[in-house]
């Protein structure tokens, strides 16, 4: 046991020797701090709250309305309390190869338009989400990171799910539910920045979205017993977005055993790959992520 840990210890030494970011602030500190969410802009004292935004875009098409979200995110149309990431650990160990800590940095709930006190949890396109990300520094989760997240948020909310028809994909569900949401997250009474799960799906990275890249994936909305309600799926083309969709910000820079590594590079990995997902390895994981943002329209919906 002592030679596979020490060889699985030289394993990551040689990995993080060719990823390890060079950034004296961030090596080996294991930080979670402001200077992961620096990229997103402030947001000006004039931006729209999530109320005021709503009634905004009540009545836009789907595409107007995408472009209205992506519009106010790229201006920093963000709450405060998303800009705070939280640290979450990452089941790395097994008998074979030993142990490494694996520390993720993540936004503590879905992104939003608005203000800390009244914002919009914003469900959105594949697309949408990967440009956002993308530009801010940041990740979309592995299924892997989800259920993390959620085994150590504090605040674990009960899923609420709106009859299903046509109008899922409408603003008004979009609305409703965040009304939903809002009063479930005001009653738990713990404060804004407290890391919170339970209240959305999560569009995720997988390999499977190297074969169907007219798809979106989405997995998650953990019920109490920790089983979430949507195993991993690709239905949906990359277009569809629904009321019950989240975007969670992971930093694109995690700390394995206290260095700060890129994250697409060990996905990558045939071997180091499982620190992150269990999904198995995501080939070529950053030129996956090209192919999915900014791409030709599809013909699935």
């Amino acid at each position: 046991m002592k030679l596979r840990s020490l060889r699985w210890a030289v394993a990551l030494w040689i990995m993080a020797s060719v990823v390890a970011i060079p950034v004296k602030a961030l090596a080996n500190t294991g930080d979670c701090g402001q200077n992961l969410s620096s990229s997103i802009p402030p947001r000006s004292a004039s931006a729209l709250s999530g109320s005021q935004f709503a009634r905004k875009i009540e009545g836009l098409s789907d595409d107007l309305r995408e472009a209205a979200i992506r519009d106010q995110l790229v201006a920093g149309n963000i709450p405060g309390f998303l800009r705070r990431l939280t640290p979450v650990t990452l089941d790395s160990g097994s008998a074979q190869r030993g142990q490494a800590r694996v520390v993720i940095c993540v936004a503590p709930d879905y992104l939003a338009i608005g203000s800390d006190s009244d914002y919009f949890l914003a469900p959105m396109r594949l697309e949408t989400a990967l440009s956002i990300a993308r530009r801010f520094g940041f990740l979309l989760p592995t299924r892997k990171m989800v259920d993390a997240v959620y085994a150590q948020s504090p605040v674990q909310l009960q899923p609420r799910p709106l009859p299903a028809s046509d109008a899922m994909r409408s603003t008004a569900y979009y609305w409703q539910h965040n009304l939903m949401v809002g009063e479930q997250r005001a009653a738990n009474g713990l404060p804004l920045g407290t890391l919170t799960a339970g209240d959305k799906k999560d569009l995720v990275l997988t390999s499977r979205l190297w074969r169907m890249q007219d798809r979106v994936a989405i997995y998650g909305w953990h019920l109490p017993t920790g089983r979430p309600i949507q195993p991993l799926s690709t239905v949906h083309g990359w277009r569809y977005a629904d009321y019950s969709h989240g975007v969670r910000l992971i930093a694109d820079i995690a700390y394995v055993d206290g260095a700060a590594q890129h994250i697409l590079s060990f996905l990558s990995d045939d071997h180091f790959a499982a620190l992150f997902s269990d999904d198995g390895p995501i080939p070529q994981a950053a030129r996956l992520i090209d192919a999915l943002d900014g791409r030709a329209p599809s013909t699935g919906l």
